[in-house]
């Protein structure tokens, strides 16, 4: 079985203190994530980041904006996938679906948990994955937000597995 970490949105947008997007701190969210990515890039997983861009923006997610650009926080490296998406789907008119040819079971995290990785998760579960979204490393604007999109997906799609990271580096 191949597997596949994908990693949605972690772009400097959401650490930009003047955007609209701004999440405030999320340092242990971010810390949660290399340790996700360290062991996931250990046991073999394909890594893979989804960059959102909005086409016609000259602000938020602008076009060869330093805010469209991963997080120097985040340890991505240059063989990792980069997939650019103009949507919240990261399947909609992107290559996602061919860099998951050989792709059993993804792990899912990002920003913004009740947007983009919501997507991705429904998204995935429509081509039969077997998916794993790894809470602590997901982030929305509140935890109200965050627990409710985490309990709904649970509720109306009970294979998928979410779990801290903890659990999930068992």
């Amino acid at each position: 079985m191949t597997k596949a970490l994908i990693l949605v949105d972690y772009q400097n947008e959401w650490l930009d203190e003047n955007s609209d997007y701004y999440v405030g701190d999320i340092s242990k969210e971010l810390d949660n994530t290399n340790k996700l990515i360290s062991f996931c890039r250990e046991k073999g997983y394909k890594i893979i980041f989804t960059q959102h861009v909005e086409e016609e923006s000259d602000d938020a997610f602008a076009p060869n904006s330093k805010n469209i650009k991963i997080m120097s926080e985040i340890d991505i490296q240059k063989e990792d996938v980069i997939i650019t998406k103009n949507k919240i789907s990261s399947f909609y008119n992107t290559n996602l679906e061919k860099e998951l040819e050989d792709v059993d079971e993804i792990v899912i995290c990002g920003i913004l948990t009740n947007l983009c990785v919501r997507s991705l998760v429904q998204d995935a579960y429509d081509r039969d994955f077997e998916i794993t979204v790894v809470k602590d490393c997901c982030v929305a604007f509140d935890k109200q937000t965050q627990e409710f999109t985490f309990k709904d997906l649970k509720a109306t799609r009970e294979e998928i597995e979410f779990v801290d990271l903890v659990e999930f580096l068992q």
